[in-house]
């Protein structure tokens, strides 16, 4: 027959879970208030820069960050469209999740054909800006309940601003200037229909790219970009 806590070690239990509860929610509040400064900040950093820089060091391995944060007028509408058509086609008929887009990304798994994932710009924004790279389901949870946050107090048009500027576009590449300097040597301003198209095609795997499925991906994102209207 086990043995009945002492009234102790109840009151030490109570208050752990208390003390606990009190760390999650005072951290959940920090990133909601994090999210409402991104409206009109632009973020220094974010966790997956942070998880990049800690595993080089880990590793020894040398580490170079290009970041240049700049608004969205500077981006080539041109690439603003490509990255959508990529990573999240129906970006503005949604709330910050497309439930179809997950079950199509179910049934493409299923058949052993996933291009994308399910996640939306939104999710994919506050993962960048929270949570790194890690998977696991208290992640999941923690970041579906900071996506509405993210969706109220920033709207359209600075999710995509602010995605499009953090993003991973490669080692140490970070954002659509870094990206467009980094492998076509011009400003994201700049970007023509089919270089925005290969860009995005990077984004399913920034650190393995691989020419022949990026030449195979962009052309499936430009025929999605016609699609569309753009």
């Amino acid at each position: 027959m086990p043995l009945s806590k002492t009234p102790l070690q109840r009151s030490l239990l109570r208050s752990v879970a208390r003390w606990l509860v009190i760390a999650v929610v005072s951290l959940w509040l920090l990133a909601a208030l994090t999210l409402v400064a991104a409206r009109w900040i632009d973020p220094p950093t974010t966790a997956v820069h942070v998880q990049r820089h800690l595993q080089a060091w880990i590793h020894g391995t040398p580490y170079r960050e290009r970041y240049t944060f700049i608004p969205l007028n500077q981006i080539s509408p041109n690439f603003q469209h490509a990255v959508i058509a990529a990573e999240d086609a129906r970006f503005y008929q949604h709330h910050g999740f497309d439930w179809h887009a997950i079950q199509i990304d179910a049934e493409n798994d299923l058949d052993g054909c996933r291009m994308r994932g399910g996640s939306t710009l939104t999710q994919q924004l506050v993962k960048n800006l929270f949570f790194g790279t890690g998977r696991s389901f208290l992640r999941k949870g923690a970041e579906a309940t900071m996506v509405p946050v993210a969706e109220f107090v920033l709207g359209k048009q600075r999710i995509l601003e602010l995605y499009l500027n953090v993003v991973e576009w490669g080692p140490g590449v970070y954002g659509a200037e870094a990206a467009c300097r980094t492998y076509d040597r011009t400003a994201a301003r700049s970007v023509g229909r089919e270089q925005a198209a290969r860009l995005a095609a990077i984004l399913p795997a920034p650190l393995r790219r691989k020419p022949e499925r990026m030449n195979h991906y962009s052309s499936i994102i430009l025929e999605r970009m016609s699609q569309m209207g753009w």
